[in-house]
């Protein structure tokens, strides 16, 4: 039984690491949270897939894990590069909200969203529960690193060593959208804190020696890292477009507070690793928030797609790689994962034991608490080892989820094998790949679309009339029907206990 050392991608050395915890036996994690001033898109949540993933393999690897995922809800302005209106502010007066109510609906619609993904509970810290925190932050850099402006409070990067690395801000251009504001020392100065401008008044404010106002966006991050992870912690995660102004900036600050040197020793910008996850391109422009209907989780549902087919849709790149969404490989995933939920259906009708109340019962420290290598090690997995060697390598080289999905199935098609040991070791994979096969069913997969013309209990009439046709071998009728059901987005299953399915177009 092989081990592979968990190695991953480091953006800030752009090399491939091998994992070494900061402190032995745990791992510590922050992801960059979402803005909550609107819905979050589906390339939002990718990178929640991404970190959930990362977590889970951090735990199959047997750490215990701390994983923080912050909530903005205030501080980031209409551009990442800290220039515009504030985000929170502005939704507030569109929709005659308080920003704190908008903060509350898009929080719980976004932890929705995490559930119906399937991803593990974090923890879900919110800015605004640390802005007595940041300014004291501001306050112990604010003499060697920053300088006051009528505007605010700006964080000079000259005076930190290597500012941009992350970014490869010189070789590769990564400082292109920077905020112009009069009197900055350098393009890529950035706010601590914005002072809110004479004559107005803002509804997230708080006194500061700047004056009243708001702390910049990039400032959450390093606070909150600070105090419930320390500095170091082991990850930071977040989108590939933090990689060129925000977390260069975060890493900045974190340099100045901890009073480090350069970056050629990766634990000085806080994280010893960072991570991001690459765009999920959709060619029709519907991924933007201001194109109207954009492509949200719940519009996926709407269309008749059960959210897990996303994240496996996820899984099947590297998160490292662009991912193109389209509705046909969404389709083809839906397809894959039911796949897979009939692989482990046709295990506990096969295997009495597996169908008994004793399945939810047997083991239950891995059945829900997800399994570790540990706890698998040492078994007799017969033909089933290579499987589980070659899921354990794939997970382990930079969580290369697309060929550990390649094991599952090989794993859910192997012949000859003891059903208990292949659905132990289903079970064992999809701790990691939080596909929810134990649970799902076949009817879960079955969502009606919202544009359907026809409803659940019409279909279940109509296939029951259906067994009367067959009976009366009454063959045209019954093709009529079948085409009538198909005009309607039914698709019928003869000879199939579920019988039909939504038919997706």
């Amino acid at each position: 039984m092989i081990d592979a050392p968990l190695k991953l991608f480091n953006s800030l050395t752009r090399e491939l690491e091998p994992f070494v915890p900061v402190h032995p036996g745990e791992a510590r994690v922050y992801t960059c949270g979402p803005t909550v001033y609107n819905y979050q898109h589906i390339g939002n949540m990718r990178a929640y897939v991404f970190a959930d993933t990362l977590g889970r393999v951090l735990q199959w690897k047997g750490y215990k894990l701390t994983h923080i995922v912050n909530i903005t809800d205030v501080g980031h302005l209409t551009s990442d590069a800290d220039e515009g209106e504030d985000k929170m502010e502005r939704m507030a007066a569109r929709e005659g909200k308080s920003a704190w109510d908008i903060a509350r609906f898009y929080q719980e619609d976004f932890e929705r969203d995490l559930a119906r993904l399937n991803v593990q509970p974090k923890q879900h810290p919110r800015a605004t529960e640390y802005v007595t925190a940041m300014i004291d932050w501001g306050k112990s850099i604010a003499d060697k690193h920053c300088y006051e402006l009528e505007s605010g409070l700006y964080f000079d990067v000259s005076t930190v060593a290597d500012y941009g690395r992350l970014a490869r801000a010189v070789t590769e251009d990564g400082e292109g959208r920077i905020e112009s504001v009069e009197g900055k020392r350098n393009a890529a100065d950035f706010a601590i804190w914005r002072k809110t401008p004479a004559g107005e008044t803002r509804q997230m404010e708080w006194d500061s020696p700047w004056g009243r106002g708001a702390p910049g966006w990039h400032l959450e991050c390093s606070v909150m890292g600070e105090a419930l992870l320390g500095f170091p912690f082991d990850i930071h995660t977040g989108g590939i477009d933090h990689r060129e102004i925000h977390h260069p900036n975060e890493i900045a600050q974190n340099q100045a507070f901890c009073c480090t040197t350069g970056l050629d020793d990766p634990r000085n910008s806080g994280a010893k690793i960072w991570m991001h996850n690459n765009f999920l391109v959709e060619r029709s422009g519907k991924m933007s928030k201001s194109s109207g209907e954009f492509l949200r989780l719940q519009l996926l549902v709407d269309k008749g797609y059960h959210p897990l087919a996303y994240r496996l849709m996820c899984l099947q790149a590297h998160y490292r790689s662009e991912l193109e969404f389209s509705w046909e490989g969404l389709g083809a995933a839906l397809t894959r994962l039911k796949r897979m939920v009939m692989g482990i259906e046709t295990l506990k009708a096969r295997h009495a034991e597996l169908v008994s109340a004793s399945i939810e019962q047997q083991a239950p420290s891995k059945r829900d608490a997800g399994w570790a290598l540990r706890q698998v090690q040492g078994d007799d997995w017969g033909k089933l080892q290579p499987m589980l060697d070659k899921f354990d390598a794939a997970i382990a080289d930079d969580l290369n989820t697309a060929v550990a999905l390649t094991a599952l199935d090989d794993a859910l098609t192997a012949k000859k094998v003891d059903l208990t040991k292949k659905y132990d070791l289903a079970a064992a994979m999809d701790s990691v790949l939080g596909l929810n096969l134990l649970h799902l069913t076949r009817a879960d997969l079955r969502i009606r679309p919202k544009a359907a013309t026809i409803g659940e209990d019409q279909v279940n009439a109509a296939i029951e009339f259906r067994k009367e046709l067959r009976a009366q071998q009454n063959y045209p009728a019954l093709d009529r029907q079948r085409d009538e059901l198909g005009q309607q987005g039914v698709e019928v299953m003869d000879g199939d206990p579920l019988g039909w399915e939504w038919k997706l177009t």
